[in-house]
């Protein structure tokens, strides 16, 4: 998962994972399911995991379908996660109004099909920054009602960064004054360094707000693979490729996060 516009990482031990360091914790998500028989070593280092309700971006398939229940038991809290259309999906308001009621009546399905219990927050992935269009908001927004009304609750994934592009705007914050008062929790990305420290792995997890954006609940903070255009001034702590791995899973390429949370989306 990685904006398409605009222009996720931090470590601890078993005993720093389970203990909130100035009540942040470490978390990590990926498009791909890591696998049963790695969830033991992840969770050393990770207090929670993103988990996809539908097929990441650009991906056909799921492969965290099912898994639910091993990723609970291995004592992970959840990011849960809804893919969000393209604004060339979208086209016109009235078809973005549309497409939110459809995809927020398919999130909560599939929340439901997974087992995960009335309140969990569901993250809606916007991948898109800058500005949001007419058509992005009504989508967002139209989404966001139809998951409230589906008895879950709201987040959204977006950009914390200023959108050179698009006159510094901040598609977190313009999100959030034209939401009309809506509960929505801000799971933001911002893998410049500083503030990011890129792919590193401290003990003390940074607070969500540190990555600039006051009202974050999650920073993603490293991405994998790095996006150079971005990510250029961070230290030399990225794998040869550019992307970013787990210690004792070295196969395994993560985005990571800081949160207010153990269990950001609530879904235990």
């Amino acid at each position: 998962m990685g904006l398409s516009l605009i222009v996720s990482l931090f470590v601890g031990n078993a005993s720093a994972q389970s203990q909130p360091t100035e009540n942040s914790y470490l978390g990590f998500d990926s498009n791909y399911y890591p696998g049963d028989a790695n969830l033991k070593t992840l969770r050393e280092t990770f207090a929670y995991t993103g988990y996809w309700l539908s097929p990441p971006p650009d991906a056909k398939n799921n492969t965290w379908v099912g898994h639910r229940a091993a990723v609970e038991s291995a004592g992970f809290g959840f990011l849960v996660l809804f893919n969000g259309r393209l604004f060339k999906e979208l086209r016109t308001v009235a078809r973005a109004n549309a497409l939110g009621k459809s995809d927020a009546q398919a999130a909560v399905a599939a929340a439901k099909r997974e087992g995960f219990p009335p309140g969990t927050i569901i993250f809606l992935d916007q991948e898109q920054g800058g500005r949001m269009l007419p058509a992005q908001k009504a989508y967002i927004y139209s989404w966001i009602d139809g998951v409230k009304a589906g008895s879950f609750g709201v987040g959204i994934y977006c950009s914390g960064m200023a959108a050179m592009d698009d006159g510094g705007v901040i598609s977190a914050e313009d999100i959030r004054k034209n939401a009309g008062g809506r509960k929505i929790s801000y799971w933001v990305t911002n893998d410049a360094c500083p503030p990011s420290p890129g792919c590193a792995f401290p003990q003390k997890p940074p607070s969500p707000a540190d990555s600039g954006i006051v009202f974050a609940e999650v920073w993603q903070f490293a991405q994998s693979p790095k996006r150079p255009e971005v990510a250029a001034g961070c230290p030399k702590n990225y794998d040869r490729d550019g992307s970013c791995y787990v210690p004792g899973v070295k196969s395994f390429k993560v985005d990571v996060n800081a949160a207010s949370s153990g269990d950001p989306s609530r879904g235990r």
